[in-house]
């Protein structure tokens, strides 16, 4: 077995390996907008009503099936939130983890930290008595998959939220996660459109390889090698963007469509992106406005199904509401590709990654990011 910086066909991995991109971008705001919603709706009981009536609901750590009680007492930190993106799939077909990070938050409950695990990342996945599944070592994403197995029925997401949940605390030593979503990525250019858009500051020209002028999907060249048709452009400078056009000029990621530093660049637009839209959540424009607000939370509401472990979604909100964008450190997790006999097996971290989650279990990030400033992703 050869593990080595490269990925597939001799690429340099991004720290986000195998995790689509528009995914990992949703995840985040997802987690953004869920947990700093709290600030913006204190005082306001209607709201907070209704966007807790409009979030799913579901057993995601399987604490009723084992017949615990639910915990009835103030939230208190430090907290580990598993966040899971899922793409929509037909109700017969077993759900896919897209997109797996953790936030974390220290005691004091005013900033977090924000890290991914590639879905491709390789691990051993503990056997799984409720889906009759005995364990395998292969990629992370499929996890959910094979937790989900229910015989005769259609594969359920919660359970198989359980079999991931297990996996990452295996992966990272985290002992038990205080809170848990799954995110539907569907309804996230709602909630763009709901907040009327997102401005963003292009770095330079892009073209979209995916998209043309009127957002309808470019058709494949026949015989592969491409797309035809005219391609939506964003110029450089201040763009005041829709939904559909922030989410598609954030997977750009090729030199051929003005992104010179591919994957790295791709990766700072996310970031940029993630802050244009936490930041345009809680402007006066959105806040001030009730209408306004109210659509953007339910939308959230509905992309959302969430389990606080006895605590709701408002309770989570509430107990953060210092916590605010700028306070959130994303992290990168280094890593590289795994090669046996010429097959690529997946993702694999580098040591200093294990550092970093005895770190986080010591409640010694701080330190260790001042040591290892490597793992900070910036964005401007």
């Amino acid at each position: 077995m050869i593990v080595g910086k490269a990925g597939k066909g001799g690429r340099k991995p991004s720290v986000w390996a195998g995790v689509p991109r528009w995914a990992r971008v949703c995840t985040v705001f997802g987690a953004v907008l869920m947990f700093l919603s709290g600030a913006v709706l204190v005082g306001a009981e209607a709201l907070m009503a209704r966007y807790e009536g409009a979030v799913g609901k579901a057993d995601l750590f399987g604490d009723q099936a084992a017949g615990a009680k639910e915990r009835k007492s103030d939230i208190k930190g430090p907290l580990n939130i598993l966040l899971v993106g899922v793409d929509p799939r037909k109700p017969e077909q077993p759900p896919l983890a897209d997109s797996v990070m953790v936030l974390h938050v220290p005691a004091g409950l005013d900033r977090g930290y924000l890290f991914s695990l590639p879905r491709d990342l390789y691990v051993d996945i503990p056997a799984f008595e409720p889906a009759g599944f005995g364990g395998s070592k292969e990629k992370l994403n499929a996890a959910m998959s094979y937790g989900s197995r229910k015989a005769g029925q259609n594969p359920d997401a919660a359970q198989g939220f359980q079999l991931l949940a297990s996996t990452v605390q295996q992966v990272t030593g985290i002992e038990r996660f205080d809170a848990g979503a799954i995110i539907n990525f569907s309804g996230f250019i709602r909630i763009v459109d709901a907040m009327g858009g997102v401005t963003m500051n292009i770095e330079r020209e892009v073209r979209s390889e995916h998209r043309r002028p009127d957002g309808t999907h470019r058709e494949l060249r026949p015989g592969g090698g491409g797309y035809l048709g005219e391609q939506a452009i964003y110029p450089k400078g201040k763009q005041h963007l829709k939904g559909w056009q922030a989410l598609d000029y954030v997977r750009q990621r090729y030199p051929k469509n003005g992104v010179p530093d591919g994957d790295y660049g791709r990766q700072r637009h996310q970031q940029q992106f993630v802050k244009a839209m936490a930041s345009q959540a809680f402007s006066a424009d959105v806040v001030t406005n009730p209408i306004k607000l109210d659509k953007v939370l339910r939308a959230a509401g509905q992309s959302l199904v969430f389990n606080g472990r006895g605590h709701s979604v408002v309770d989570f909100g509430l107990a953060l509401k210092n916590l605010r964008p700028n306070n959130i450190q994303m992290i990168k997790l280094p890593g590289g590709g795994i090669m046996e006999n010429g097959k690529y097996l997946g993702e694999r971290f580098d040591p200093a990654v294990q550092d970093f989650f005895a770190s986080l279990k010591n409640e010694q990030l701080d330190a260790f990011l001042l040591e290892h400033p490597e793992f900070q992703n910036k964005a401007s």
